[in-house]
């Protein structure tokens, strides 16, 4: 995981260590990290914002005679990569679903994104964390567009033991997503996930849409999956569906096969949003909370 991140970011620190620490000397050293930084997707403003901050820094910084340079130059790139996943608001979810359990109300999300990031596997994933921790879920198929989407998403909900709420083929997805709400508060159910067609960005009609259904359900939630593995286009992904749709929080996905890693560093400074799962694999327990700090470690290492 992130392996070549990884390797850009050791090779920076050593080069960076072993000079001294001067404009004249670190700019040429930090423009080739840059390219680096985009060779792993990171996405080019990210990139130069890295680069400018450390700079700025590290910049004659006098080290002192007993003092690890390494470490001094690790802990500022450490708290750089820090800022860059920090964002405006923090999402504490299990808190947030326990607060509308208290209040008998049913916390709503929203999942939206393009095909093929893996969001229905993820819906079914995050059925399984909060089932696991004791609250009571019910799935809803608003994708009635996609051929197989209202199977797949039964096949889950019946494996994990949950219902799910559908309506035929062609029919108003944001009709099946409200039917999944009041099912929901007549049943005393604690948490409604509600799938979505994914769509692409571009498509100006289906993104209408989108917000049709956000309108009409209100979500406490609305939650775009992205797949680690698109790099780049995960940033314009992101841009295009927090512009259109609004979102509130990303769940990065099949990040277990992500050899890069910038996807993660660049969707959250982008959308000033946080991620709050990735996806580590294909059984339903590879779902782990994201911590910005773990990732950071992670790369760093």
């Amino acid at each position: 995981m992130f392996e070549r991140l990884r390797s850009g970011l050791s090779s920076l620190v050593n080069r960076i260590t072993t000079t001294e620490l001067k404009a004249e000397n670190l700019r040429p050293i930090l423009s080739e990290f840059k390219l680096t930084l985009i060779e792993n997707d990171v996405a080019v403003p990210v990139a130069e914002r890295v680069c400018e901050e450390m700079e700025r820094r590290l910049n004659g910084l006098q080290i002192k005679r007993l003092e690890d340079k390494k470490k001094i130059v690790e802990q500022n790139l450490r708290e750089v990569l820090l800022e860059i996943m920090t964002t405006n608001g923090k999402i504490e979810f299990l808190k947030a679903v326990e607060e509308k359990r208290m209040e008998n109300e049913p916390f709503v999300m929203l999942f939206v994104g393009i095909n093929g990031t893996g969001k229905t596997t993820t819906i079914a994933k995050v059925a399984h964390f909060l089932n696991k921790r004791g609250y009571t879920v019910v799935l809803a198929c608003s994708d009635t567009y996609r051929a197989g989407s209202i199977e797949q998403l039964e096949t889950h909900a019946k494996r994990l033991g949950i219902k799910m709420i559908k309506h035929k083929y062609g029919a108003d997805p944001a009709a099946v997503a409200y039917d999944a709400i009041n099912h929901a508060k007549a049943h005393g159910i604690h948490v409604v996930l509600i799938d979505t067609a994914g769509r692409m960005q571009t498509n100006k009609n289906l993104m209408n849409e989108l917000a049709k259904i956000k309108r009409v359900v209100n979500p406490d939630l609305t939650v775009l999956t992205v797949d680690a593995l698109t790099g780049n286009d995960a940033v314009v992904q992101a841009e295009e569906f927090h512009k259109n749709v609004g979102i509130d929080a990303t769940i990065l996905t099949k990040v277990d096969a992500d050899i890069k890693g910038g996807a993660a560093l660049s969707v959250t400074y982008v959308t000033r949003k946080p991620i709050i799962f990735v996806g580590t694999g294909q059984s339903y327990d590879d779902l782990e909370e994201f911590k910005p700090e773990k990732f950071v470690e992670m790369i760093i290492g």
